[in-house]
């Protein structure tokens, strides 16, 4: 057998070799495409894989966006240097407030020994400001009745002897006078404000001694102006009284109610409770009372207070009933009128019933110095911050549906 050598083109026709020459520039190109599309996409996916971690869920973002915010707060120490406003505020004006220890002697008249009732000695605890340089303290006529000489311990626990020079138990003030020696001591008088510009919302500062723990500062908001806060002890109310939310308990009494310049624009002096403890209501003697009164009370020991001789209420939608006025008439029903006094002087009169007891008449003051009177605030707040003793004053009332005006003089206000 012969062997011979044959090429694989040589057996191949040319109509083959055209196949064959497609067939391998198609393979090439099927090849040369998929590495490249390979390529991208292991590029596409390690892209991919790369960016990932940058992507967060909603947990992390929260989570480490609050770190971001809370971690310089705690790891930077000059955040720590920062001192609230409060602080600052403190620091101005605690030098300025003190507390006040007094003893008062009480007679039980029900045991008796040696023939005479026994007789014991409580002590009052409560606080107050410095007035002025020359060792004036101001605080709560309740704090110091009864009393005629009192401690007064500043923040340094220094303690000083006073005495009660003035006191006016209708607006529930009184002052005291250092006795002892108090040159030594950095006595800061604070600023009175301005009570009469005080609005709803505004922040305030309560300083005082709670429960005998000194300078203790409580805040809050001032929760209204223009009360009437009915006084017990005097008879006769307060008037313009600011109320607060900042807690008050006992031992705040006589404490200054401060601006956020630490001007006082008060003195904290009550509070509404059932329990003898702060319920989110308490009561200050505005500032612009303190400025009217106290220098009265440093130079006679006492402060006359102008008086109309007339005790009424507002009249209410069942009062303009039984007297024929409209529902919502506004005014001061007159019930009683104190005999010889100013108000009854001018020829007002008091209320009339029938034999039944049933209202019949009455005057009503709606207004003073041609001042509208709605209720019986108006009328006390009216006297309180416009007038003097010996002063005359034009009442205009309505009586039998005619409104006419009398004048009288106001008198001073007698004792209780």
């Amino acid at each position: 057998m012969i062997y011979q050598k044959v090429s694989f083109s040589e057996k191949m026709t040319g109509r083959e070799k055209i196949q064959l020459t497609v067939i391998g520039i198609l393979a090439v190109a099927l090849v040369t495409g998929f590495t490249t599309n390979f390529g991208n996409l292991y590029a596409d996916t390690k892209q991919v894989t790369e960016q990932a971690p940058k992507t967060k869920t909603v947990t992390e973002v929260s989570v480490n966006e609050e770190q971001d915010k809370v971690t310089p707060a705690i790891l930077t120490s000059e955040t720590t240097d920062i001192k609230s406003p409060l602080t600052t505020l403190f620091k101005k004006v605690e030098n300025s407030v003190v507390q006040i220890t007094s003893k008062v002697s009480t007679v039980n008249p029900y045991i008796i020994i040696n023939g005479s009732p026994l007789e014991n000695q409580s002590t009052r605890l409560g606080s107050g400001f410095v007035y002025d340089d020359a060792g004036h303290i101001i605080t709560n006529n309740h704090v110091v009745a009864g009393a005629q000489i009192v401690d007064v311990r500043f923040v340094d626990g220094n303690i000083y002897s006073a005495k009660v020079i003035g006191t006016d138990p209708s607006n529930d003030i009184a002052v005291l006078q250092i006795t002892d020696d108090f040159s030594e001591e950095h006595v800061i008088p604070l600023i009175l404000g301005d009570s009469s510009a005080l609005e709803v919302g505004q922040q305030i500062i309560a300083i005082g001694n709670p429960f005998g723990l000194s300078n203790t500062m409580t805040t809050g908001i001032v929760s209204q102006v223009g009360r009437l806060l009915p006084n017990r002890e005097a008879g006769f109310s307060i008037p313009n009284v600011i109320q607060t939310d900042a807690a008050i308990n006992p031992g705040n009494s006589g404490g200054p109610m401060l601006n956020l310049q630490g001007h006082v624009i008060g003195i904290n002096t009550a509070i509404q409770s059932t329990t003898g403890e702060f319920s989110g209501i308490g009561f200050a003697v505005p500032s612009d009372t303190i400025k009217r009164i106290v220098p009265s009370l440093i130079e006679k020991g006492f402060f006359e207070h102008p008086w109309l001789g007339v005790s009424g209420t507002s009249v209410t939608p069942d009062i303009a009933k039984q007297i024929g006025l409209p529902k919502n008439y506004k005014g001061v029903f007159v019930t009683t009128l104190v005999k010889d006094g100013p108000a009854q002087k001018a020829g007002l009169q008091e209320a009339t019933y029938n034999a039944k007891q049933e209202l019949k008449g009455g005057d009503i003051i709606t207004a003073l110095d041609g001042h509208q009177i709605r209720d019986i605030d108006d009328l006390v707040i009216y006297l309180a911050d416009n007038k003097k003793v010996g002063d005359s004053v034009v009442i205009e009332i309505h009586r039998d549906n005619s409104v006419i005006e009398l004048t009288t003089i106001l008198q001073a206000r007698p004792a209780n």
